[in-house]
């Protein structure tokens, strides 16, 4: 009997090949562009606050915007209370000033009386100088209040003779106060040098001493006293001789405040 070949099973002749037909299947994503990576992360791993575990390493964050809102807010109420200070205390200030018209007080040694001293001898020395200083308030509205803890020292060059201390008083106002004072010194050593010195200027009339005032005051505005204020007065006063009879040749005093 005679096979039949039907077109489509016979083989591909020579030179012929078999193109197999693409699968049928889904439709493809479009690929991501040169130059563009796309990463994909589980739903699960994306949080908006972080898991208790890592909740410490986020803790500071939190934490810093209130202390520096405190912080600033700190410094702002400071710096406006100094300020609000300051301006109170200059129109204090310019209020006495122009109310009281304040004017300084002025200091004058108005006589030395100089025991103690034996220049022939280069044993020590234990001087003593009784000062009579002369202070003037002319304030109308002022008085002054001299406390306790005064000083005063005498000086021949960088070396101190001896010291005191003023009386505790008051001074009213348009008011001159003389008060004596009593200073001692001991076992001052001067060198044949020094002694020379003010042997020969104790033959010319002219023997140079400082003397240093510092006294704690309070100052009375009508019926209100203020703190404790510093009075600094350096006198630079020359005396004809080292006796109890020496007289004062010249003195000229500066006079100044410590506030505080």
């Amino acid at each position: 009997m005679t096979e039949r070949v039907h077109p489509g099973d016979s083989p591909p002749t020579s030179g012929e090949h078999s193109v197999p037909k693409p699968a049928t299947s889904s439709p493809e994503k479009p690929a991501p562009q040169p130059g563009t990576y796309v990463i994909q992360i589980p739903k699960d791993q994306i949080y908006r606050v972080p898991p208790p575990e890592n909740a410490h390493r986020y803790a500071h964050l939190s934490k810093r915007k209130p202390r520096r809102s405190t912080s600033r807010s700190c410094c702002c109420c400071l710096l406006t209370t100094i300020l609000a200070l300051l301006l109170a205390a200059a129109i204090a200030a310019a209020v006495i000033y122009f109310v009281f018209k304040p004017e300084s007080p002025n200091y004058s040694v108005e006589s030395v009386a100089i025991k103690g001293f034996n220049l022939t001898s280069p044993s020590p020395l234990s001087p003593e100088f009784d000062v009579t200083v002369g202070a003037h308030n002319p304030n109308d509205k002022i008085g002054i209040y001299y406390e306790k803890g005064s000083s005063v020292k005498v000086y021949y060059g960088d070396i101190n003779l001896c010291n005191g201390a003023l009386p505790v008083f008051f001074q009213p106002t348009n008011n001159v106060t003389l008060f004596k004072t009593a200073l001692k010194g001991s076992e001052i050593e001067l060198n044949n040098a020094v002694l020379r010195t003010l042997s020969d200027q104790q033959n010319k009339g002219a023997v140079p001493f400082s003397l240093k005032l510092r006294a704690p005051v309070k100052i009375k505005v009508g019926s209100i006293k203020t703190w404790k204020i510093t009075v600094k007065v350096t006198c630079k006063i020359t005396v004809d001789k080292l006796t109890a009879a020496s007289k004062v040749v010249s003195n000229d005093c500066d006079y100044g405040v410590d506030l505080w």
